[in-house]
C-alpha cells in the first residue's frame, strides 16, 4: 500500500458511464484523468485533468499519454470505457463504419496499453478495466462490428493479463448489460415516453425489474481497479442485473 494519491485514467469520460466513474473515482479520493473525443459536460474535478481528444486516432493517443505523464507519471488504473456503435445490418455496414469501430474500442486499448505499461511499472503494479460487453457473449442483429470489437476485447484482457501478471498489472472487463446511457438512448421510438419505455425494458431484461445505471458500472469499475480485486485477472464481471440470458452463457 501507498499513502500517496492514487490516479486513474478513463477514456470516454464526458458519457453516462463515463462521466459517472469520473466522480465516483474522484468522491473515493482518486486523481483522475478523463479523456473523450467531446467537451466534458460541466465541470471536470479540480484534482484532476480532462483531455480532449480521439482514441480512434493513433497520434491522439501518444498525446494523450504525454499529457497523463506531465501531470503523473504513475498510474494505478485505467478504464477503456470509450466505444462507438454502428446500428445496422453487417451487408450494409461500410469498411469505413467497419474500421472505426475496430479503431475506437478494441485498437485504442492496445496501443493504450503500451503508453501506459510503463506507469504502471513506475507505480508498482496496477489494473486495467476494460470495458466490454454483454454483445461479446450474447448478441443480437444489426450490431455485427460492435459485437465483433467487444468480443475482441474480451480476449485482449485476456492475453494481456497473462503478459503483464508479473508486473503485478491486473486485467480485467466489465461486461455491461442494459445500461440508461444515450447509446441505449437512441433505439427509443420517437413519441415513445422515456421513463415508460425503461419501466418496460427493465421487466424484459432483469429480474431485478429495472435498467442498470451509469453508477452500477462506475462502483463495478472501482472494484476492479482497486485492492478488493487483488487476486483477481483475466476475469470478467457481467454486470446484467441477473439477466436470465446472460445467466445462460456461462
Amino acid at each position: 500500500m501507498t499513502d500517496r494519491t492514487r490516479v486513474m485514467l478513463i477514456t470516454g469520460a464526458a458519457g453516462g458511464i463515463g462521466s459517472a466513474t469520473v466522480h465516483y473515482f474522484t468522491e473515493k479520493g482518486w486523481q483522475v484523468i478523463g479523456v473523450d473525443r467531446n467537451e466534458f459536460g460541466g465541470q471536470f474535478p479540480a484534482s484532476g485533468l480532462f483531455i480532449q481528444a480521439n482514441i480512434a486516432n493513433p497520434a491522439d493517443i501518444e498525446i494523450i499519454y504525454q499529457k497523463a505523464f506531465a501531470f503523473s507519471p504513475v498510474l494505478d488504473a485505467v478504464v477503456n470505457n470509450a466505444a462507438v456503435q454502428v446500428s445496422k445490418p453487417l451487408v450494409e455496414t461500410s469498411v469505413e463504419e467497419w474500421d472505426e469501430v475496430i479503431a475506437s474500442n478494441l485498437r485504442s486499448v492496445f496501443l493504450g496499453a503500451k503508453l501506459a505499461y510503463p506507469m504502471f511499472k513506475q507505480a508498482g503494479g496496477g489494473a486495467l478495466v476494460n470495458v466490454s460487453s454483454v454483445h461479446a457473449i450474447a448478441t443480437s442483429a444489426n450490431i455485427a462490428a460492435y459485437a465483433a470489437s467487444k468480443g475482441g476485447l474480451l480476449a485482449l484482457t485476456r492475453a494481456m493479463a497473462i503478459e503483464f501478471a508479473h508486473d503485478n498489472i491486473r486485467v480485467n472487463a466489465i461486461l455491461p448489460g442494459a445500461i440508461r446511457t444515450d447509446m441505449f438512448d437512441s433505439i427509443i421510438p420517437p413519441g415513445v415516453d422515456r421513463e415508460a419505455f425503461y419501466a418496460e425494458m427493465g421487466k424484459v431484461f432483469s429480474p431485478m425489474q429495472r435498467m442498470g445505471t451509469p453508477d452500477d458500472i462506475a462502483g463495478a469499475a472501482l472494484f476492479l481497479a482497486s485492492g478488493l480485486s487483488g487476486y483477481v485477472t483475466g476475469d470478467r464481471l457481467l454486470v446484467g442485473g441477473g439477466s436470465p440470458l446472460i445467466s445462460l452463457i456461462k
